[in-house]
Formats: structure tokens, C-alpha cells, sequence
């Protein structure tokens, strides 16, 4: 299985990047992994917030392939602990599937075309992030995840 993250904008803080780069490069080890960064969308001061989200979908839709399973990072979304994380993540791989994209959207959420192609919602907490600061938390998940199946000592519960 590959694990594909969707994201919209690049990430603009150093420290954050730093961060991503560190698991990304640890997940290597794992799992066929990367990260599609779909450019911010220019002169959207004129642009209403649905035609943000549409535009976005539309890009967004590009970088999902038909066979797909396409999960949303978004509020409303199934919360996991990371060991029921973790077993999602195994039997998405035990069950054939090529690719697991994720995705992560802009500041206005999806289009409806997006959630109409998505097979799973999930939220990573209660509380807001930055579209930024996700990025790095569901690397580092999907990190964690991994060692937990591997039965590493990364994780401890």
C-alpha cells in the first residue's frame, strides 16, 4: 500500500517543515509515502468561499486516482486513539488497497464534489490547528502508527 497526503498550500513555517521532514524521512521505512502539495490558489480576495473550496476540489480531485480510498482530515470527521489508528491503518493495507490518500484542505474546508469522493472522515482532535500545524500531526500519526504495528518502543500505553 501507499500512503499519498493531499495537502492545499505549501507549508510556509520553517519550524513545521523541519518537522514534517523528520518523519517523512522515518517513514521511509515503513511505507511507500508522499506528500502532494497543491499550490494556494492566487487573487482569491474576490472570490466568494465556496468558489475557493470548488477551485481547491477541483485540483484536490486531480490528485486522487479512481481506485482510490480517499479519507479527509476534517472536523466533523471519526476521532482514533493512535492504537485504533494504527489498526485502521492495517487493515487498509490487509485489504488490498493501492493507495490511502489523504487529504488536508484549505482554510474553507471542501467542496461537496470533494466530500462526495471521500470514503472517511477523521478528525484529529476537538480542537482547531492550523491547516499548517495538521500537516505535522498526521505525519507524525502516521509515524506513530506504524511503530505501534511494528511493536516499537516509540509509542507507550
Amino acid at each position: 500500500m501507499n500512503i499519498k497526503l493531499v495537502v492545499v498550500g505549501k507549508t510556509e513555517e520553517k519550524y513545521l517543515q523541519e518537522g514534517i521532514d523528520i518523519f517523512e524521512k522515518r517513514l521511509k521505512f515503513y511505507i511507500s509515502y508522499e506528500m502532494v502539495t497543491i499550490p494556494s490558489l492566487k487573487d482569491t480576495k474576490n472570490l466568494s468561499p465556496q468558489m475557493v473550496k470548488d477551485r481547491e476540489g477541483e485540483l484536490i480531485l486531480k490528485q486522487v486516482a479512481k481506485a482510490d480510498k480517499v479519507v479527509l482530515f476534517d472536523e466533523k470527521g471519526k476521532e482514533f486513539r493512535s492504537l485504533e489508528y494504527a489498526d485502521f491503518l492495517q487493515k487498509n493495507m490487509n485489504s488490498g488497497i493501492k493507495t490511502l490518500a489523504f487529504v488536508v484542505g484549505g482554510a474553507f474546508g471542501f467542496s461537496d464534489e470533494v466530500y462526495n469522493k471521500a470514503d472517511l472522515k477523521i478528525a484529529m482532535s476537538k480542537m482547531t490547528f492550523s491547516h499548517q500545524m495538521i500537516r505535522l500531526m498526521i505525519v507524525e500519526q502516521i509515524y506513530r502508527a506504524f511503530t505501534i504495528l511494528k511493536k516499537e518502543p516509540y509509542h507507550n500505553e
